[in-house]
């Protein structure tokens, strides 16, 4: 006799299991590296910690080891404390990021990304107090919130932005997935053995998930989305679905997932070893 199908509720909580497991299996600080959030842990205070952070989201695009490298390179200009570097930062020490270069931008958009965050701790105190102007708990999620947040930050800038600067403040009203910023405020909003939770006021529940490569591409063999190219509508719908797992924390499974495209290698096509992964029997490319 056939065995009875599984209902849709079943299988919701046989996949919270697996992901639970895969939570409890990657989510460890020593498990950090090649992230950049490793950068966040150099330092002890939480000013410094923000700031390194920002700026390690920031710069978290091309490969991995030229992102460790940038970052790496930019901190070591900035002395012992990267908070104490863009309170005191002036035009004149703009020549102090000279030759600074990451893909495509340079250490004139670096300087004017940090004359922008002194800015906005010189107003706010800090970059959580700044970004906490734009936040509303009636608001759906985050989004709202950061495009203001960024709108704002672009709108301090004196005369002509940059394209370059843009990026490195690519909000979500440019429709992207903002996957760098939507990375960093999981660092700094929750808190567990990977993420820092520096920031105790926004609401956990609210945040998108950051939506990489392999993210993307696990989310879409789950049947999470369809789509090839990631938006922030993309980025959405996959929280939502994370939601419908996991309603306080939606982005809770974030970094463990990573781990998968990571460390297991998973390409989105079936291969021998396909059917030792966790998430095998959930594929939905098997």
């Amino acid at each position: 006799m056939n065995s009875p199908c599984i209902t849709a509720v079943e299988k919701h909580q046989e996949l919270k299991t697996v992901l639970d497991a895969l939570y409890e299996k990657y989510n460890r600080r020593d498990l950090i590296k090649p992230d950049p959030l490793q950068f966040v842990y150099e330092y002890s205070e939480p000013a410094d910690m923000e700031v390194a952070g920002f700026l390690a989201a920031s710069l978290a695009y091309g490969r991995v080891e030229q992102i460790q490298t940038s970052v790496r390179d930019l901190l070591a200009k900035m002395g012992k404390s990267p908070y104490e570097f863009v309170l005191n930062f002036k035009n004149r020490d703009r020549a102090r990021l000279a030759g600074f270069k990451h893909r495509f931008n340079t250490g004139d958009d670096i300087a004017d990304l940090l004359m922008l965050l002194q800015q906005a701790i010189a107003k706010a105190g800090s970059i959580e107090k700044f970004f906490l102007q734009f936040y509303a708990d009636a608001d759906e999620n985050i989004i709202p919130a950061l495009s203001r947040f960024c709108d704002s930050l672009l709108n301090m800038k004196s005369g002509e932005v940059s394209q370059s600067l843009k990026f490195l403040l690519a909000g979500p009203n440019l429709g992207g997935a903002a996957k760098r910023l939507n990375m960093f405020l999981r660092w700094m909003v929750r808190k567990d053995d990977v993420d820092a939770g520096l920031w105790r006021a926004i609401d956990k529940s609210k945040l998108i998930v950051p939506v990489d490569v392999h993210i993307g591409r696990l989310t879409r063999i789950l049947g999470f989305h369809t789509h090839k190219n990631v938006s922030l509508k993309t980025a959405v719908e996959i929280t939502r679905r994370f939601a419908e797992i996991e309603p306080a924390d939606p982005v809770k499974y974030d970094f463990s997932l990573s781990r998968i495209g990571i460390v297991e290698d998973c390409t989105g096509k079936k291969r021998a070893d396909c059917e030792i992964c966790e998430l095998f029997k959930f594929c939905f490319h098997k």
